[in-house]
């Protein structure tokens, strides 16, 4: 295809001449391909104009319309007119400099410019995104009137299409580099002739040019500007695909139509999802979505959540607090049902606390979406969403089963494969979309499970954080476990909550245990009282701060007045008998031995890995190692997945669970089995710990009618729902937390929840659930004293230390905290200056959204005595039947593909000993020194850049100075070594980055 290419009356090529069919957009070094910026105009606006037509929700395209004088008709132009000037300055010196072929090309046409060497040092003063924005501006100035602070909100646009918005700083230096603009001397008017041409084309050919007049009198809401700039971001990306949109000379010669419809078919990217209102029977809609067995009735809060998702003027925000097993997840499905019917958004995002919750998520997710409605041929993009969603079996067969992105003729093979498909009737096809993966485009896909920090992440000052944004606005966002995130991450929540609600995002938030003040703040945040609301409107949110019901439901629409339901709770009435027990080894495993004297099952849960590991060394010795199980943090992933499974399938509920023990059986376990897990005992043993979150552990205890409401078939003397409450120093005048418990939680939440519990820990009242369960949690969490006078010194202190850490999260979080959404108008300069650079879903971008230390992850494998390595000899296999255990991982060539990803699923993040800098940075020196260069290509990517922790044959090693042992039983155990040594953790070869030998 020669440079003019097409015919002259064909598209935005059509309306140009001369030199501004020279300028370039893109180059491939290798194939020496390239394309003109014309038809990269052409390809990103077509391409906007189809995601605007085929993909993006409905209820983004009207945000976007509403702010417009013609509505959608001028919302669709805008969008495509903004794709397809969002590069236009390449079309300037300091960009077409780059190729010497293709700049020379452009100066025998007139358009002179310096060498790239001799332009070099200046270049950085305009890159194309920033020189677009500066051109596009003088031109709707110059050219139409517009004032600068007007056309500010629509430049920015192109201004941010790299992610980032210019600064001011950036805007005025450019100011003072014209000649990047424009090769000064007699080549400065054409230059200047080509960039009108060409923004003259483009808004000719997109149909904009009589719309400037009533543009320029709109002020765009900053949501809005996001959106515009996220969608030119995702087009930009697609139209940039050179498998889709093939170079010059390698593109063959067909219409721009044909072009266009080549890449749209073998991008084949699933539409929105299409929520349909369900019938207003909420018993059919909870069977039909849930499969509720024979004879069961959707229970209240379920039944009111939905009829109040209806009744809302506007989907807005809804909190369902709730006790735990009242099915506040299913409610919060039919809710997002209801809300997407209502608004139009295209999909559901479900954030939990952890990857493990996550990762139980998934499957219940893809089992409402396939039994939602659909129209044949339907399909939906699916999506896990933490750092090692690969690495999750469920997600991984949807990965395998999803194919990959071609490009096609219409006539070719995909045609035959779309009518295929067409003729398939509902459920709708779930997939993981290729080209909806990686961390800037994954959590696009309609339906995402994931962990809260992918939300979290909207709220942090981060490249590309429009993409997380259009994202978030197409959806209903689902906050599982609301009373599980502290004062630092709840200051990234609650602005997220805020941009939410300009964004008019559907929210369903859930808890069994939310204290009064928090709802208040999360209900304020998303109405928007921290963006400029009169403060007359606050007296509507004084019932949400008092109410003291439980069951609630609170729900309020973006800028409104909330209201209030208080549905009646469906699960029996559960006594519990609180009883505090001493902190002694020995104490504990008798009395465990004289309760499970005739059988039953006990689940003991301590607040750090070091206290479950020390019980349960002793109970072993007292119980043997078959009566004890472990559950904790401190696992490989693979083996923490099959502790779940397992802890379902012995402990989970009547029907369900298939090997509940006989005998006498003890589960010892840290804060895992709080959250999210299915599983019932007969007696509860607990540290102290938040009121909350010991509400949250008795939801363990008694959790389903075992022989009826009497529970027959428990063991008689466990008929009775007892907490046995440890980890305090019971005897002092003040009650003592144990030093664990205290860095975890703080002094002032223990010896609240202390307070809290003293009238049922003294034996006098038993703890009704779910009766009791908001009054506990109000007392603990309400202003005021609390506790008998003779804590009131110790209770001061508490809290002023209490005080001081929390103002510290809150200054430490505000530091990359997005701003308040802004005056409509106010264009998105500096939107995230001073901001992390990029953020993602690792160890370091996790630390931004949460209050701790960058933890400190490696690959844990198996050194035999002959120094080769493999992978864990216990593993088992694999849901399809392939043996996982003792894989030979090859240290001088690629790993095979199979054993590099098993050795990847036994990640392991070790604790804090890690976590300080000096230890941090020996460690990881110690363990690049297994440095396999074979291992680092990009065929591997499963171990490329993996810290590898390399075990004996006994499991054991030493790193930093502190030994380390691994068992399937127990997990790791960290101790501090006697000599110092370094073991086979870092015995091989020499990392050439560090110097010394290779392999």
């Amino acid at each position: 295809m020669t440079r003019e290419g097409e015919s002259r009356c064909s598209g935005l090529r059509g309306r140009l001449d001369g030199p501004a069919l020279a300028v370039w957009a893109k180059h491939d070094r290798d194939s020496d391909g390239w394309l003109p910026l014309w038809r990269h105009m052409e390809d990103s606006a077509a391409v906007a104009g189809l995601l605007w037509d085929r993909w993006l929700p409905a209820n983004v395209r009207r945000l976007i319309a509403e702010a417009l004088p013609r509505g959608e008709a001028d919302a669709r132009k805008l969008v495509a007119w903004l794709a397809g000037v969002h590069d236009i300055g390449k079309a300037t010196p300091a960009f077409a400099c780059q190729v010497d072929a293709l700049a020379e090309d452009m100066r025998s046409r007139g358009l002179d410019m310096r060498s790239r060497q001799a332009m070099a040092p200046d270049r950085t003063f305009a890159p194309h995104g920033l020189a677009g924005q500066a051109l596009l501006g003088e031109w709707l100035e110059e050219q139409h009137g517009w004032a600068p602070k007007q056309a500010a909100q629509f430049t920015v646009v192109v201004g941010g299409h790299h992610g980032v918005p210019p600064e001011h700083a950036q805007i005025n230096a450019l100011d003072n580099h014209g000649e990047l603009l424009r090769t000064p001397g007699a080549s400065r008017a054409v230059w200047r002739r080509v960039q009108v041409e060409l923004l003259d084309g483009c808004a000719d050919e997109y149909g904009v040019r009589d719309r400037f007049k009533d543009w320029r009198l709109v002020k765009l809401p900053q949501p809005v500007q996001v959106l515009l700039t996220s969608l030119v971001i995702v087009a930009d990306w697609i139209a940039s695909n050179p498998d889709l949109f093939p170079y010059f000379p390698q593109d063959v010669p067909r219409s721009s139509e044909e072009r266009i419809a080549a890449a749209w078919a073998g991008l084949d990217l699933p539409e929105p999802w299409t929520a349909e209102m369900p019938g207003v029977d909420a018993q059919e809609l909870f069977t039909a979505r849930f499969g509720l067995p024979a004879g069961a009735k959707v229970r209240p809060v379920q039944k009111a959540a939905a009829e109040l998702a209806r009744a809302m003027k506007e989907p807005g925000m809804m909190i369902v607090e709730a006790p735990m097993g009242e099915g506040k997840t299913e409610a919060a499905l039919a809710v997002s049902e209801i809300f997407a019917a209502r608004s139009g958004a295209g999909g559901v995002f479900f954030a939990l606390p952890t990857m493990a919750t996550g990762n139980a998520m998934f499957p219940r997710l893809m089992n409402w979406l396939e039994r939602l409605p659909a129209r044949d041929g339907t399909r939906h993009s699916v999506l896990l969403a933490h750092s090692k969603a690969a690495l999750n079996e469920d997600f991984a067969d949807l990965m395998r089963n999803s194919g990959r992105i071609r490009a096609v003729d219409m006539d070719g093979p995909y045609e035959e494969r779309r009518r295929a498909h067409c003729s398939r009737s509902a459920p709708a096809e779930l997939v993981a979309h290729a080209w909806l993966r990686g961390r800037k485009k994954a959590m696009l896909s309609s339906f995402v499970a994931g962990t809260i920090d992918q939300l979290l992440f909207a709220g942090l000052k981060s490249r590309h954080l429009a993409l997380r944004h259009l994202a978030l606005a197409g959806k209903v966002v689902v906050i599982d476990e609301a009373h599980a995130y502290d004062m630092y991450m709840s200051v990234y929540l609650d602005r997220v909550l805020s941009w939410l609600g300009a964004y008019r995002v559907p929210v369903v938030v859930l808890s069994a245990t939310l204290p009064a003040q928090r709802r208040r703040e999360l209900v304020e945040a998303y109405a928007g009282m921290d963006c400029g609301m009169p403060s007359s409107a606050a007296a509507g949110f004084e019932a949400v701060a008092e109410a003291d019901d439980y069951p609630l439901l609170t729900a309020v629409s973006p800028g409104g007045t909330p209201v209030l339901r208080r549905p009646t709770a469906s699960a029996r009435d559960t006594d519990v008998e609180l009883e505090r027990l001493k902190d002694d080894l020995d104490v504990l495993g008798g009395r465990l031995a004289e309760e499970l004297a005739d059988g039953g099952c006990a689940l003991v849960v301590r607040n750090t890995v070091t206290r479950v590991l020390e019980a349960a060394a002793a109970l072993r010795r007292r119980f043997g190692d078959r009566s004890v199980t472990v559950a904790h943090s401190r696992f490989i992933d693979v083996d923490r997945a099959a502790n779940d499974a397992r802890l379902l399938e012995r402990f989970g509920p009547p029907g369900k669970a298939s090997d509940r023990p006989d005998g006498p059986h003890i589960v010892i376990a840290s804060q895992v089995a709080e959250q999210s897990l299915d599983i019932d005992f007969d007696l509860l043993v607990t540290d102290l710990c938040p009121v909350d979150l010991l509400l949250q552990r008795m939801g363990r205890l008694h959790r389903h009618p075992r022989g009826g409401e009497n529970q027959a078939d428990r063991p008689k003397r466990l008929r009775k729902a007892r907490c046995l409450v440890t980890g305090v120093d019971w005897d002092a005048d003040v009650p003592v937390p144990v030093r664990g418990s205290v860095a975890v939680y703080g002094m002032y939440a223990l010896l609240r929840s202390a307070a809290a519990l003293a009238a049922h820990l003294d034996g006098a009242l038993p703890v009704r659930l779910p009766a009791d369960i908001s009054p506990l949690v109000q007392s603990a969490y309400a202003d005021g004293p609390a506790g008998p006078e003779t804590w009131a010194q110790a209770m001061t202190k508490a809290l002023a230390e209490h005080v001081k850490h929390r103002a510290g999260q809150v200054e430490r979080a505000a530091a990359f905290r997005l701003d308040r959404v802004g005056k409509p108008g106010r264009p998105l300069f500096g939107w995230v200056a001073a901001g992390v650079g990029d953020a993602d879903d690792t160890p370091a971008g996790r630390a931004q959204v949460r209050d701790s230390r960058e933890s400190l992850e490696v690959v844990v494998v198996q050194r035999r005595s002959d120094g080769t390595l493999a992978t864990l000899p216990w593993l088992e296999p694999d849901r399809r039947g392939r043996p996982r255990a003792g894989l030979d991982l090859s240290m001088d060539q690629t790993p095979a593909p199979y054993a590099a990803r098993t050795a990847a699923s036994c990640g392991l993040r070790l604790p804090a000993q890690f976590s300080y800098a000096d230890i941090m940075d020996r460690a990881i020196a110690e363990l690049e020194e297994l440095y396999l260069p074979a291992w680092q290509v990009k065929d591997s990517h499963w171990l490329a850049d993996q810290l590898i922790l390399a075990l004996d044959e006994d499991c054991q090693t030493h790193l930093a100075g502190f030994s380390l042992q691994y068992t399937q039983s127990k997990g790791l155990e960290v101790t501090r070594a006697s000599d110092g040594t370094k073991g086979d953790a870092v015995r091989g070869a020499r990392n050439p980055r560090r110097g010394g030998e290779q392999f």
